[in-house]
């Protein structure tokens, strides 16, 4: 009964094309979720303009095709031409008329209605996706599981397939997901296990996952014939819903962790360089902890990024000092979902010697005050020969012109000055002077491109004027 539908279905539209030269129809007009459908356009006649089409009820097509044949009717050849165009309707729809150009005429098809319903995904189905969380409700920041399971028929054969995965948008993803594969009776089962964490406080949304499936099914033409044809399936999942509670206040951890501190070396000289390195381990929102940069006075001090691999974050810390200093303690406030109490978790301090530091007395100049003797003029002097006066101020007159005429022509021997490319020596030579906001400015600048990888270019001409100011070489 199927095959005879189909038959006089195809009856029908070839008595149509002979009163109407552009006729559209779908090879299904009652569609699952997810099931691909096909628009065909007939075309009779000459000089034809094919459609633009690039979407259709809002879904873009899939694939395109053409087909040219001759039919012979009422004693007469015609021919005739098919534009196919797939696409996957995910709401039901209206196809509107479609215009088309033929001999100089404009044609138009007529509206298709297309249904779409809910696909049922039952035990028995060859196909199904489903999402599971271990958990509804969370903290802000708190991790969970989303795992996302596709079984399969052993018995369906699949030439292709394409996954895509929810929406996380409020969400941290953290790491990889992880991929299980098991077998259960008839069925194959592919796990995929995400980690999440909720960004902001509220009922947020994980949009269904999908799955494209691609399989090769014997299709029936226009004239009555099979063939084989590649058809696309869509397999949908359930959406969720997580609900998000906000942290106590002043927290904004939330997990189970620990910490610690270690240094490279606790003894040094003047303005080496301490290595501190911070370890914070456990499970929880790691992607919020912010850096654990202190401020030390006469101390400089920068911080690298933060490194998180799975379940550990670590940061690394430079230190530089020309006398003894101490690493403070660093400390945490986490809130413990299972004991749903706040805990802190801190190192200890690090006390850093150095040895042979100069007291900041030894780094003033101390300049020799000269005592200006005063010669006593006795009131019984002889008096000075004029001739031997006027002969000297006109000799040395004399030598300053000459001295100013041949300044051009004399060579003087510079100062080795200070290479600007040399960024350790510009930043111990600069860190006496770091009280001057300008002189701060720029050793912070020379720390981050020393340390952090950074490659921040420096004002030559404000480094030079600091450098002659304060008689640096």
């Amino acid at each position: 009964m199927k095959n005879l539908g189909k038959i006089l279905f195809t009856l029908l539209f070839l008595q149509n094309n002979i009163y109407a030269l552009a006729v559209a129809s779908v090879d299904a007009s009652t569609v699952e979720l997810g099931d691909m459908v096909t628009l065909s356009i007939q075309l009779d006649g000459e000089d034809i303009q094919r459609p633009n089409i690039f979407s259709i009820c809002g879904e873009n097509v899939v694939s395109t095709s053409s087909n040219t044949s001759i039919a012979y009717i009422n004693g007469d050849y015609k021919k005739h031409y098919i534009l196919s165009y797939k696409f996957i309707p995910t709401v039901s729809c209206t196809i509107e008329p479609i215009e088309i150009s033929i001999a100089g005429q404009v044609e138009k098809t007529l509206p298709i209605e297309i249904k779409v319903q809910k696909a049922l995904q039952t035990k028995d189905s060859k196909f199904s996706l489903e999402m599971k969380t271990n958990k509804k409700e969370v903290y802000v920041g708190e991790p969970f599981e989303l795992t996302v399971l596709f079984r399969q028929k052993k018995s369906a054969k699949v030439l292709d397939n394409k996954f895509t995965q929810p929406s996380f948008k409020g969400f941290w993803l953290k790491g990889e997901p992880r991929q299980e594969v098991q077998e259960d009776g008839l069925f194959s089962i592919t796990k995929i296990i995400y980690t999440l964490s909720p960004q902001r406080v509220g009922q947020l949304n994980i949009s269904s996952a999908n799955i494209k499936i691609a399989r090769r099914e014997n299709t029936r033409n226009y004239l009555g014939g099979f063939f084989p044809e590649i058809k696309w399936k869509t397999i949908y999942s359930n959406a969720l819903d997580i609900s998000s509670k906000p942290l106590p206040n002043d927290v904004y951890l939330v997990g189970d962790f620990s910490i610690e501190a270690s240094v490279n070396k606790t003894q040094l000289n003047p303005n080496e360089v301490v290595n501190l390195t911070i370890t914070l381990r456990g499970k929880g929102n790691l992607e919020d902890v912010k850096s654990f940069k202190p401020y030390l006075d006469s101390v400089s001090i920068f911080d690298e990024k933060i490194l998180i691999a799975k379940d550990v974050l670590t940061q690394k810390i430079t230190f530089v000092g020309d006398s003894s200093f101490t690493i403070p303690a660093f400390e945490l406030k986490v809130f413990n979902t299972q004991t749903q109490e706040v805990k802190t978790i801190t190192t200890k301090p690090i006390p850093i010697k150095i040895n042979n530091a100069k007291k900041k007395e030894e780094l003033l100049i101390k300049r020799e005050e000269k005592v200006m003797s005063v010669p006593v003029i006795e009131t019984k002097t002889k008096k000075l020969d004029t001739f031997y006066l006027i002969g000297a101020v006109l000799f040395g007159f004399f030598l300053g012109i000459i001295s100013m005429l041949l300044r051009p022509f004399l060579t003087f021997k510079r100062k080795k000055k200070v290479n600007l490319k040399d960024t350790k020596m510009l930043l111990v030579k600069l860190l006496p002077f770091k009280e001057n906001s300008e002189v701060k400015e720029i050793i912070d600048i020379l720390e981050n491109n020393l340390y952090a990888d950074e490659k921040t270019k420096l004002d030559k001409k404000a480094l030079k004027e600091i450098l002659k100011r304060y008689e640096i070489n």
